[in-house]
């Protein structure tokens, strides 16, 4: 009899990195209304393709990482992050991240899209004897 592959019920392995939002917006994240973030990092911390995880909401796919110039960001820009302005955005990243911004660090945009959830293993039921139907 052949082997079938391992489903796994985990929605992500230790190798994936969490992706970690205030829970102000992850309502929006699982509407699908927030579907990108703007992160400041030493380097980069993600690549496109990976999978991720974002407490609160489930499993993600991150569909593309790139360097950004926070001045240069648009309202269209700051619409996928859940804000009507790029001067809205700019001031959220200066309240997470002043002190990161103060020390140089690079700004990267992070698109990322909702994955479904793993199925949870199947459990068998022993079937039921006729007395029982």
């Amino acid at each position: 009899m052949p082997l079938e592959p391992r489903k796994s019920a985990q929605p992500f392995d230790a190798s994936d990195a969490m992706l970690l939002f205030k829970r102000k917006f992850l309502e929006a994240i699982r509407a699908g209304e927030k579907t990108q973030t703007i992160r400041l990092w030493k380097h980069r911390m993600m690549r496109t393709g990976q999978r991720s995880y974002i407490p609160g909401v489930g499993p993600i796919r991150i569909t593309l990482v790139n360097s950004v110039e926070l001045e240069n960001l648009t309202d269209e820009d700051a619409r996928p992050d859940g804000f009507d302005t790029a001067d809205a955005l700019r001031a959220e990243l200066h309240t997470i991240y002043g002190d990161k911004l103060a020390a140089g660090y690079q700004t990267f945009r992070v698109v990322f899209e909702r994955q479904p959830s793993p199925e949870p293993p199947e459990t068998s039921q022993a079937p039921e004897s006729p007395a029982e139907s």
